[in-house]
């Protein structure tokens, strides 16, 4: 029996790693490269504390001044948005309160999970060393931002997420570069960060190979089905024999759903960031600034700066002001920081409206599963992911009650 896993950022290959232990026969299949898409300009964190959905009404209220600011924390390209219209809708439809909670539940029973399984992953695979002890530091300029904030804070006390408030002379004792414009923060032990994001999924899949497991590059473009899956047609004309196919190219996954006659509402959110390799400051912890909506990592030997949001599909040319916007943003709360030895990177992070992923078996196909729309948090849920689907392939019963991410939720 062989399994044709398409893509091969870091949920693709913790799959595929994880089918070929369990003693299938896999081939793990890319356009390009493992770990070559959004897995290698992540901003490699662990972000356990982060699944509370976008599709809230304190968000959705504020994208139509967020779009009309240039430097806004999300941007929308005039000619893509009659594609969006339909996707927006769902957006705000999964912003009823009760829904709102159901998804909070949904995203905390994945991230519940999150930290231990990517420990045990790296134990497996003798990279322990490649995940940071320090946590992450929330900034805020003042008690008002915090208030702002006060969503998030008690969606952490609602799941007993850890967490801790601190003030400034604490601040400042676990990271002195921080600048005087920041007044406090809320530590946040559990959401680690990656050393380097790029290197964990080639290590994953120099792991796979040394296993038994066959990469191949190439782009699916096409499927033979009979009662269940046969092959996955290539664009250079090869074919693939599969007993199995599961569908987790990231943003690309929609295009090959609607193949498998199953749509789903899969948008890019093509995220930014600018990786410094003479930063002139050192950082332990990671910083995300809610209020101005950026993060900072040290991580693959630098400082890595992202954040923001653009929608304006898969095939529009970069827009590197957005990187810049977010260093900007990042020299306010880090007035040492140089943006020397650069470089900028634009990726395509799989968004679905209720920012819940895809987990599922197909509902039309024998042999076809689903892993995709992990928005923010594929790096976060890539070893979950993989147990669970490992289980959801080979017959076992998921530690998780997979039904609330099927594929034929919308």
């Amino acid at each position: 029996m062989t399994t044709v896993v398409i893509g091969a950022g870091i949920i693709g290959t913790a799959i595929a790693h994880e089918l070929v232990k369990r003693g299938r026969k896999v081939v793990l299949l890319d356009r390009d490269t493992p770990g070559m898409g959004a897995s290698f300009g992540n901003m490699a964190s662990i972000a356990v504390t982060e699944f509370m959905p976008a599709s809230r009404p304190s968000v959705w209220r504020q994208i139509p001044g967020w779009m009309l600011d240039p430097e806004g924390p999300v941007r929308v390209r005039p000619a893509y948005m009659p594609r969006l219209v339909p996707w927006f809708l769902r957006f705000i439809a999964a912003s009823r309160p009760s829904r709102l909670r159901e998804l909070e539940a949904q995203g905390a029973a994945l991230s519940a999970r999150a930290l231990d399984d990517t420990l045990a992953l790296l134990r497996e695979t003798g990279l322990e060393r490649e995940i940071s002890e320090e946590g992450c530091l929330s900034l805020y300029a003042d008690e008002a931002e915090l208030s702002a904030d006060r969503e998030h804070i008690e969606m952490l006390e609602r799941f007993g997420l850890a967490h801790e408030v601190i003030g400034r002379q604490a601040l400042r004792a676990l990271e002195p570069e921080i600048g005087d414009g920041i007044g406090m923060a809320v530590l946040l032990p559990e959401n680690r960060s990656m050393k380097d994001p790029h290197r964990l999924v080639l290590a994953l899949a120099e792991r796979f190979t040394a296993l038994g497991g066959r990469v191949e590059r190439g782009e699916a473009v096409g499927f033979v089905r009979g009662e269940g899956i046969r092959e996955v047609a290539l664009k250079d004309g090869r074919r693939l024999a599969a007993d199995e196919v599961v569908v987790c190219a990231g943003a690309h996954s929609a295009g090959l759903a609607r193949m498998l006659g199953e749509p789903i509402p899969l948008e890019t959110e093509r995220g930014y960031h600018t990786q410094i390799m003479a930063p002139g400051i050192t950082l332990k912890h990671s910083l995300i600034w809610p209020a101005r909506a950026f993060m900072v990592t040290p991580t693959a030997g630098g400082i890595r700066v992202g954040g923001t949001v653009e929608m304006a599909g898969l095939d529009a040319p970069p827009d590197y002001r957005r990187s810049r916007i977010t260093v900007k943003r990042a020299q306010t709360a880090l007035p040492n920081l140089r943006c020397e030895d650069f470089t900028e990177w634009m990726g395509h992070r799989p968004a679905l409206p209720d920012t819940v992923p895809v987990l599922s078996a197909s509902a039309r196909t024998k042999g076809v599963f689903y892993a995709t729309g992990h928005g923010h948090l594929g790096l976060t849920h890539a070893a979950t992911t993989a147990r669970l689907m490992g289980d959801l392939i080979t017959g076992a019963r998921p530690p998780v009650d997979l039904h609330p991410y099927r594929i034929n939720r919308f």
